[in-house]
């Protein structure tokens, strides 16, 4: 546990003040705490010696004095570790959303996305709770266990021995339903992903949801995954319970035993050895001791399952992000061309078979280049290692002559711009998306990339035109709008390569071809990759590539492949039925 919050030190940063603020009033706090019985002791003792009015009332304001300044010092305390707690919770959450942002695909594809939802939520309010116990509780309980130790032996005498017998049974009590419990706890947090799964695909599909009726075995789906969840958590509550009747019975022995004993002894000494107020204060000592044993039993279990917790974020930033920046970087892309020279590439290193392999393809700049294949024959595997969304795992890919690795991403990334197989819009306004292609890009230019992808007729057509909201993941707009948004914003970054992952899927082929005469006129120098199922979509590409399982199975022009390459042949007839279209 403190192993996995060394690592986390570097979120803590300006929260470090009110840590340490916390520390020294609990310090003072305990301090307090153990000293106000001992005063209590004198004060029953001089009131049994028939003390006056004014001694009582020095001592009684000596203790009202020290029991205010205690209660400040805690409130002060609990609110610097609440200020703590909290900033260190903000700063793990922006550090961890920094650091995922940093990854390549391959790291991503190690964790679920309903999986880093619950780890920049959940157990990130588990980690702020534990740290706001750790720094309060887990200095208090144990600086109040051993002063009221050191105290009640120096007032009790042979009553302290009342501990020795409470103290070990006690905290082995504790230890062992805490051990118990912690199974259950640690099993939720995978349990809360597969919630998080549930309720994610089931907003994103929603429509097919009710497309195909299925709500009630939606519902049912995420009332096993709560269910599961609650079952755990009943079982450990369960095993936890056992706490309390444990302190009562403890408590109970030591409160019988302080004053059956005490009671004996002050009798047969005649109050010589030990005196009423010895008695009080030993009562009081045991009520902190037991109290302490007990906050320590729940900081046991609150850490045990917070240690999951952090085990999983830190799980996140020990993850070596796979694609980064050379050290000496190429911060200029000359032109369009692309090479593929012996590449092969597979998802994982544990993969039984390379997803691609003896790719050797030569694209000139300005070229279109047109991809058919059939699905899982590799299209989309193979237009992302341009970007670098992955690396070859043998090969290279190089982009005007230079291998994709030497070059500073940020600026590969500018100049290979790739509209998706799903395409994404955010929440916000149509020009808000689309200035993610250029955020300097005037309502000019915007309408301008429109009209190539097609999209100002219809943005026109809404009231509010590019001011019109957008809707979480494009909710409010159809398929083929989304995809001619989407476009317009790849055109917006003006790249060397542009890069249509069946993009054009949703839009009828008059559209389609619009778009493709769009790229001519707009953008004749950079280099077109079309990936789609429709031949029309690449009949008249430059350069047309057939994937089958991974591999080129053909590259020509269209009237090559008619007749060299079966499979383009028979995608073609299907299509067209045998004619022209």
């Amino acid at each position: 546990m403190l192993g996995m919050l060394w690592k986390l030190r570097g979120s803590l940063r300006e929260n470090l003040r009110p840590t340490i603020w916390c520390l020294i009033f609990i310090i003072a706090e305990v301090v307090i705490e153990v000293i106000i019985p001992f005063i209590t002791a004198d004060l029953l003792n001089v009131i049994n010696n028939g003390a006056q009015v004014s001694d009582i009332s020095k001592t009684g304001a000596v203790l009202i004095v020290l029991a205010l300044v205690s209660l400040c010092c805690g409130a002060i305390a609990g609110v610097q570790a609440a200020k703590a707690a909290t900033g260190f919770a903000k700063n793990i959450r922006e550090d961890l959303f920094k650091r995922i942002q940093s990854f390549g695909f391959a790291n991503i594809d190690k964790f679920s996305s309903s999986s880093l939802v619950t780890r920049m939520t959940t157990d990130i309010n588990n980690i702020q709770m534990a740290y706001m116990m750790a720094i309060r509780m887990a200095v208090r309980s144990p600086l109040l266990l051993i002063f009221s130790i050191i105290f009640a032996a120096k007032m009790g005498g042979m009553l302290a021995l009342s501990f020795v017998v409470v103290v070990p049974v006690l905290a082995m009590g504790l230890i062992i339903v805490a051990r118990k419990a912690m199974p259950a706890f640690k099993a939720v947090f995978k349990k809360y992903d597969r919630l998080n799964e549930s309720i994610e695909e089931n907003v994103r599909a929603m429509r097919v949801v009710k497309g195909f009726s299925r709500e009630a075995y939606e519902i049912n789906k995420f009332n096993k995954a709560s269910e599961d969840i609650r079952d755990d958590f009943t079982k450990a509550e369960r095993i936890v319970a056992v706490n309390a009747p444990l302190m009562s019975l403890c408590m109970n022995f030591n409160m019988v035993f302080v004053l059956a004993i005490g009671a004996k002894i002050i009798i047969t000494s005649g109050g010589s050895t030990l005196d009423v107020g010895q008695i009080t204060a030993m009562l009081s000592y045991g009520f902190q001791i037991l109290f302490a044993l007990m906050m320590l039993s729940m900081i046991y279990v609150m850490l045990t399952i917070s240690a999951e917790a952090f085990r999983r974020v830190t799980e996140v930033f020990e993850e070596v992000p796979c694609i980064d920046n050379p050290e000496n970087p190429v911060y200029e892309v000359k032109d369009g061309s692309i090479t593929f020279t012996d590449v092969a590439f597979k998802y994982s290193a544990k993969a039984q078979r390379d997803a691609l392999y003896d790719i050797d393809l030569d694209i000139k700049s300005g070229m279109t280049v047109g991809i058919l294949g059939g699905t899982g024959s590799s299209k989309t595997t193979l237009i992302q290692l341009i970007p670098r969304l992955y690396d070859v795992t043998a090969g290279s890919v190089k982009v005007a002559g230079v291998d994709v690795r030497n070059y500073d991403l940020k600026t590969l990334r500018d100049n290979v711009a790739v509209v998706l197989q799903k395409n994404v819009l955010f929440s916000g306004t149509i020009r808000d998306n689309l200035k993610w292609g250029n955020d300097k890009a005037d309502d000019a230019e915007i309408m301008k990339a429109c009209e190539l992808a097609q999209a100002s007729e219809f943005i026109n057509s809404f009231p509010e035109g590019l001011d019109t909201v957008i809707e979480q993941g494009g909710a409010n707009v159809s398929g083929g709008q989304k995809q001619r948004l989407c476009i317009a914003r790849a055109l917006l970054k003006k790249p060397k390569i542009l890069i249509l992952d069946d993009s054009t899927s949703a839009v009828d082929t008059k559209t389609d071809a619009l778009i493709r005469k769009g790229f001519k006129s707009y953008i004749p120098e950079t280099t077109k990759i079309i990936i789609a199922q429709r031949v029309a979509s690449v009949k008249e590409s430059d350069l047309i590539i057939v994937m089958d399982g991974g591999k080129i199975a053909a590259s020509g022009n269209h009237d090559e492949l008619i007749k060299s390459c079966d499979i383009y042949k028979e995608i073609y007839e299907q299509q067209t039925k045998g004619g022209e279209e």
